[in-house]
C-alpha cells in the first residue's frame, strides 16, 4: 500500500517540474517580432513560424520559392527585429570565396599583409540568390555554417554568437542557376518552401501597397529582442524535456529514410540532431516546456526534405520529398 501511496503522490508532482521553465517572456517577444513583421508581410504565417524556429534553435534556413513572394523582404525584416549586425551578401556567378570571408591586404604602413573581414564577420547574414553562384564559392561556406569559424592564412577567427545564415533561392528550373551541394545543403536546419498568396491574402497586400504612403516600408519595422535576450532564448530552448520515446521516434524517422525504396539518398545523423533542436523550439514557440510528437511531425518535412534525394524513378513519377517524407510519418507509429 506504501509503494501505491507514494506513486499517487509522485505523479502530480511531475507537471510542476516540468512547468519550471518560464517561457512567458520568450512568448511575448516573438509575439512582437510576428506584430513587427505583419506591419508589412501579409500572410506567409508558415514561413514566419519556421524563421523564428531556426532563430531560437539557432540554425542556418535556406528559403526557395520564384521571384516576387517576399523571401528577401521577410529575412531583411526579421534581421530588423533584432539588435544584432547585419549583412547582406548578393551571390553572383562571378563572385569569389575572399569577396565572402575576406582577403589579406599588404599595409605598406607596417610592411605586413593585414587581413580585411569580408561581409561574412557579422551576426544575421542574409545570402541573396545562393544557387546563382557555383560550387566552388559556395564552399566557401562550410567550415562557417558549420563550426562558425573561418581559417585564413593559417589564422582562426571566430564568429560572435548569436550567427545565422538565411539563404533564399529561387528553383532549380530557373534559368543561370546552380545545383547546391549535398554537404552544403546538410548545414541548413530547414528548407522553407514558399508559395504564392491566395487570392484574399493579395488582395490585401494590392490594398496595403495603395493606401500606404510611405517609400521604404522597412523603416516601419523596430527592433524589439536584443542579441543578449536572444542568446538567453536560445539557452533556455535547450532545457526542454523531450522524453526517451520521443527521442527514439526521431531516429526511427531518420533510419526510415535510409531504408525507403524511394529514396536515393537517406537522411545523415546530422538530421536527427537538427529534427530534435527544431522540434523543442517548436515546443516553445507554442509555450511548453516539453516536446510532442506533433512538434517532431510539424518540423520533419521542413528539416528533412533538403538531406533526401528521390529516386530517378520515383522523380519521373512525379512523387516528390514533401510526399515521400509525409508517407514516412504516416508508417511509424505515433508515440504515446
Amino acid at each position: 500500500m506504501e509503494n501505491l501511496d507514494n506513486q499517487n503522490v509522485e505523479q502530480p508532482t511531475a507537471p510542476e517540474f516540468q512547468s519550471r521553465i518560464d517561457m512567458t517572456e520568450l512568448s511575448e517577444s516573438l509575439a512582437k517580432v510576428k506584430s513587427e513583421i505583419a506591419k508589412v508581410i501579409v500572410g506567409q504565417e508558415s514561413m514566419i513560424e519556421h524563421l523564428l524556429v531556426a532563430l531560437l534553435s539557432n540554425g542556418h534556413v535556406i528559403i526557395e520559392g520564384v521571384p516576387g513572394v517576399a523571401k528577401t523582404i521577410t529575412a531583411k525584416l526579421l534581421a530588423r527585429t533584432i539588435s544584432v549586425g547585419f549583412s547582406r551578401i548578393q551571390f553572383t556567378p562571378d563572385l569569389m570565396p575572399s569577396d565572402i570571408l575576406g582577403t589579406s591586404i599588404f599595409n605598406v604602413k607596417n610592411i605586413e599583409f593585414e587581413f580585411k573581414k569580408g561581409p561574412i564577420f557579422s551576426n544575421f547574414i542574409l545570402i541573396d540568390e545562393i544557387n546563382r553562384s557555383p560550387a566552388k564559392t559556395q564552399s566557401a561556406l562550410f567550415e562557417v555554417m558549420e563550426e562558425r569559424q573561418i581559417t585564413m592564412d593559417g589564422t582562426l577567427y571566430k564568429m560572435e554568437e548569436p550567427f545565422l545564415v538565411v539563404a533564399t533561392q529561387n528553383p532549380i528550373e530557373h534559368e543561370g542557376t546552380y545545383r547546391l551541394p549535398e554537404a552544403q545543403l546538410d548545414r541548413f536546419l530547414f528548407k522553407i518552401n514558399v508559395d504564392y498568396p491566395n487570392l484574399s491574402q493579395e488582395m490585401e497586400i494590392v490594398k496595403n501597397h495603395h493606401e500606404n504612403r510611405f517609400d521604404d516600408k522597412i523603416t516601419q519595422v523596430q527592433s524589439v529582442i536584443s542579441g543578449h535576450q536572444l542568446k538567453n532564448y536560445q539557452n533556455l530552448v535547450k532545457e526542454i524535456i523531450v522524453e526517451p520515446h520521443l527521442l527514439e521516434y526521431i531516429a526511427k524517422i531518420t533510419v526510415n529514410t535510409r531504408e525507403n525504396q524511394f529514396l536515393y539518398l537517406g537522411a545523415s545523423p546530422r538530421a536527427s540532431l537538427a529534427l530534435l533542436t527544431a522540434s523543442k523550439a517548436f515546443a516553445a514557440i507554442r509555450g511548453r516546456d516539453f516536446v510532442t510528437p506533433e512538434d517532431i511531425k510539424e518540423a520533419a518535412v521542413s528539416v528533412l526534405r533538403h538531406r533526401v534525394m528521390v529516386s530517378p524513378e520515383r522523380e519521373m513519377e512525379g512523387l516528390t520529398a514533401d510526399e515521400i517524407i509525409k508517407q514516412i510519418l504516416e508508417s511509424i507509429e505515433i508515440p504515446r
